[in-house]
């Protein structure tokens, strides 16, 4: 394999150690592989409000990273939004309807440009941001969600997967990370998808990517670079799917697969 041009690495289970640090080893990699003209492009299903003190350590505080499972790519440096493509109401209520016929019970939150929402049903996993709105869904939804998050936490997770998964039909792009919780994008809307329009704006084609992935919403990413990595804690999905096995994230396995690579 030549040099490639372009690191694309998932962010929790990837990048990020267990307890969702940034290892010293894995910040001097990160440096050096930038220092010799090579892009990194963080590409996680986090939404932008999450990543305000990541962007330095991971990036220096510059350069594109992509967030939401590829709703938004965003220029670091500047603080501007790229690219957005969400779910507006008049798509998304129907769905939601849709998505309750097939699993009663289910509750919805949304994650907005313009901040994280929820129904009174839906449990926070998280910590919550202090603008968090609750209310019915009709009067959340006043504007584009980014992501629409599915919650049961009832139903058997990979019966609840497959319900929503048949509900949402080609309207939009569901994905998962976690048991109990489907992560719903807009039409066509994937990590890989935003990954392959940036570099096409780059002038990157995808054999000058390596990737990085753990879970099943980073298939689409593994699939379009031209080499690809799935660290050895990664869903078996994933790990079947992937050219190569990189060390667990609690090794470092991103930093030590880039280590040889570039040969630092």
């Amino acid at each position: 394999m030549s040099r490639p041009r372009l690191v694309a690495t998932d962010l929790d289970g990837t990048l990020l150690d267990d307890e969702g640090g940034l290892s010293e080893r894995t910040q001097d990699v990160l440096r050096r592989v930038q220092e010799i003209g090579v892009r990194v492009v963080i590409v996680t299903a986090r939404p932008l409000r999450w990543m305000d003190e990541l962007w330095a350590t991971v990036g220096g505080g510059r350069g594109v990273g992509i967030v939401s499972n590829g709703a938004i790519t965003y220029d670091v440096g500047s603080r501007e939004v790229l690219d957005l493509h969400g779910i507006p109401a008049e798509v998304g209520l129907p769905m939601v309807e849709a998505i309750r016929e097939a699993a009663p019970g289910t509750a919805i939150a949304l994650e907005c440009l313009g901040g994280y929402r929820h129904e009174p049903a839906y449990v926070d996993l998280h910590p919550t941001p202090p603008d968090m709105r609750v209310a019915d869904l009709e009067g959340l939804w006043d504007e584009p969600a980014v992501k629409v998050l599915a919650q049961h936490l009832t139903l058997d997770p990979d019966d609840f997967r497959a319900r929503v998964v048949d509900a949402v039909g080609e309207t939009a792009t569901p994905t998962w990370t976690i048991d109990h919780l489907m992560e719903i994008s807009a039409a066509g809307v994937t990590k890989g998808g935003a990954l392959a329009a940036l570099c096409e704006r780059l002038g990157v084609t995808p054999e000058e990517v390596v990737a990085f992935g753990d879970m099943p919403n980073d298939l689409a990413m593994l699939s379009w670079a031209g080499t690809s990595y799935a660290v050895a804690n990664g869903h078996e999905s994933v790990l079947a799917a992937a050219d190569h096995v990189a060390p667990r994230n609690s090794e470092d396995g991103v930093a030590v697969t880039l280590a040889g690579l570039f040969g630092l």
